[in-house]
């Protein structure tokens, strides 16, 4: 099974999730879009999506699946998303797409997260994969120093800005032993928008695909 393959198989495994009739939420990258294609025969039952992206609303209304702003759609029962990295308390790195505020605000408005993900995600300790955060421009330089402090080295991801208008540095060099901690840490520096950590809302469920099948892993909390 090739590593494509295994995010198929992984987001195949996630549609068991489906609750008909309610609203779901939908994050962004190549693993949620095999989910999103995989919606097709079930857009019936689903009456309408919150996206993290413009790229994935273009693909949910490709299919024929409205797209609602969160507001509207208030408290989510399915969020289903991937990860550039994820622990054993799936606790996560996200962010690589750079939807990562969109993302985690819709990951804290359900009642449960879904990560799919191929099984070269899973890792010992997070932070080999950089970490993204994104920041008010003005704050670049001011969150780059700060974060130098912290021991990570900070990189501007060139030529991009978010869907909200914002550059995100990429954060190299660190192993993140307290996800937790870091997080509140980094969330704290002003300017900061988002940190791409998600330790204080990690997913509920994991869904690896892999030579061996596919596995399905809750948070060892």
């Amino acid at each position: 099974m090739t590593q494509d393959e295994g995010k198929r198989e992984a987001a195949r495994a996630a549609l068991k999730y489906l609750r008909p009739g309610e609203p779901i939420g939908i994050g962004t990258g190549s693993t949620v879009n095999h989910f999103i294609d995989l919606l097709a025969p079930h857009k019936s039952d689903i009456p309408a999506a919150v996206s993290s992206s413009e790229a994935s609303t273009a693909r949910l209304k490709a299919l024929g699946i409205p797209v609602v702003d969160l507001n509207e759609a208030g408290s989510l029962s399915l969020y289903v998303d991937g990860a550039d990295e994820t622990n054993r308390h799936l606790q996560l790195i996200k962010g690589g797409g750079g939807a990562l505020t969109r993302e985690k605000i819709i990951a804290a408005a359900s009642r449960m997260f879904v990560c799919i993900a191929d099984e070269s995600k899973l890792v010992p300790a997070l932070g080999k994969f950089p970490l993204p955060v994104e920041v008010l421009p003005m704050a670049r330089s001011y969150v780059a120093r700060e974060i130098v402090k912290l021991g990570g080295q900070p990189e501007l991801r060139a030529g991009f800005t978010t869907d909200n208008g914002n550059p995100i540095l990429d954060i190299h060099g660190l192993r993140i032993e307290k996800p937790l901690e870091l997080e509140q840490q980094i969330s704290m520096i002003a300017g900061v928008v988002t940190v791409g950590l998600f330790a204080h809302r990690p997913a509920d469920l994991l869904i690896l695909g892999g030579p061996k099948g596919v596995q399905e892993l809750k948070a060892a909390r």
